[in-house]
């Protein structure tokens, strides 16, 4: 696999983790990308909102697309999962199925994980639009159907007002209690459809389905699980850095964290996910990271 000394190495292989490797091989820099091959990017039926691509693109194209970009200029792609960060003089070791490199600079790009239904159809059910994860994302695909989303009961108005701007057909589930008078009202006076605690989703392998405590069940094109994320920065846990509630890191406006020479882009990040958004982190990280770098003259 490699290993020794290289500028700069990209822990992640999303868009961000790609997208920061194709301007660190462009300003002619060594730099790794390890991919763990887990990028929420994969989940992605077809997105429509990724600039350049008016007709959409599926994330898995996407991210082939952008492996071969980051290699054709000079990015080292290895896929694996990085299992140890250590600072050390001059820089950072960073350790990876059992081997290692040094790096002058590291970004991290690992993203977040969904927590997602806890059913064996859920995958499915994204590849298909039956689940979306990302309303900002695709809403503007589920304008006009009939529109559930789920999740805890305290979140659901701020999702439901988004929603209710693509369709007149939606609903609220809460998954863990039911909504408060005063909640409900509000959910009604927008015209939301409320339903109460308890039940269980299905998936007929075209709709998700909800069947209420009562037995009643009623399907739906879209439903949106917000049933929060979790953070992937486990590699820092103990470094002490400043953190949000769910685990995004906090950085300065080149991306850096509190640690000079660390790097966060992407969803491990930024409060708006988005690929636009952690293609631009990227490109700030890598072009502070190759500035900050000792200047290589051509020879």
């Amino acid at each position: 696999m490699g290993g020794g000394r290289v500028d700069v190495v990209v822990i992640g292989g999303g868009p961000a983790g790609l997208t920061a490797g194709i301007y660190l091989g462009r300003f002619l820099r060594s730099v790794v990308v390890l991919d763990a091959g887990n990028s929420r990017a994969r989940y992605i039926p077809a997105s429509h909102n990724c600039p350049g691509f008016p007709h959409g693109i599926a994330g898995e194209e996407l991210l082939e697309r952008l492996r071969e970009q980051a290699e054709e200029f000079g990015a080292t792609l290895v896929r694996a999962r990085a299992d140890g960060l250590e600072q050390v003089a001059g820089g950072f070791e960073v350790a990876a199925g059992g081997t290692s490199w040094r790096a002058s600079k590291v970004i991290l790009a690992t993203g977040l994980a969904d927590r997602l239904p806890d059913e064996p159809w859920a995958e499915e059910a994204i590849a298909c639009g039956a689940l979306r994860l990302c309303a900002v994302c695709d809403a503007f695909e589920a304008r006009d159907g009939r529109v559930a989303l789920m999740g805890p009961a305290a979140g659901l108005a701020g999702h439901a007002r988004f929603l209710r701007g693509y369709t007149a057909q939606l609903a609220a589930i809460p998954t863990d209690r039911n909504l408060e008078l005063d909640e409900v009202d509000g959910m009604r006076a927008l015209g939301v459809e409320v339903f109460a605690h308890g039940g269980t989703m299905g998936f007929d392998g075209r709709r998700c389905r909800w069947r209420a405590a009562d037995g009643r069940v009623s399907a739906f094109d879209t439903v949106y699980p917000y049933l929060g994320y979790e953070g992937r920065n486990a590699l820092v846990a103990d470094w002490g850095l400043e953190a949000g509630e769910e685990g995004e890191l906090k950085v300065d406006r080149y991306q850096q964290t509190a640690r000079p020479g660390l790097y966060a882009i992407g969803d491990v990040v930024s409060g708006l996910n988005q690929i636009s958004v952690a293609v631009g982190q990227a490109a700030i990280a890598a072009t502070h990271a190759h500035n900050s770098l000792p200047f290589v003259p051509r020879t």
